[in-house]
């Protein structure tokens, strides 16, 4: 029982990791590079050591680097301003993955879209195999 306990506790610092850095990236972060990016999810491990800091951006995937190398730069900014923030004995240090999860969905979306649009263009007739009309 007490393992379960643990799980849901570092459930709730990841969630709480999660919503204070965005609260950061939005008001205080000033870096250029930093745009319009979301913090999709925060993975602590389980001595509270390190936290895997998953993001998407709205900028293009050529612009993917500069996003990173700015995440990267902020990394020790947002780790200190983030200790002040919440109270656990071990400040997590932040390592930026990029969340590619949407950008796939967005591609799964429209490929679906095309299968319909192609499915709806072709008339019922074009899909059924034609019949024999008289047995043999």
């Amino acid at each position: 029982m007490s393992g379960n306990r643990g799980f849901a506790r570092r459930d709730r610092i990841a969630e709480q990791i999660r919503r204070e850095l965005a609260e950061l990236l939005r008001s205080e972060l000033r870096d250029p590079r930093v745009g319009m990016i979301s913090l999709t999810e925060v993975q602590v491990s389980a001595d509270y050591a390190h936290a895997k800091v998953f993001f998407s951006t709205l900028a293009g995937s050529d612009q993917l680097d500069a996003v990173y190398a700015g995440l990267q730069h902020a990394g020790g900014f947002l780790r200190r301003e983030l200790g002040k923030r919440i109270s656990i004995h071990t400040t997590p240090e932040l390592h930026f993955v990029f969340d590619a999860s949407l950008e796939h969905g967005a591609q799964l979306s429209k490929l679906i879209s095309e299968a319909v649009a192609i499915s709806e263009h072709s008339s019922p007739a074009d899909q059924a195999p034609e019949a024999d009309p008289e047995p043999r």
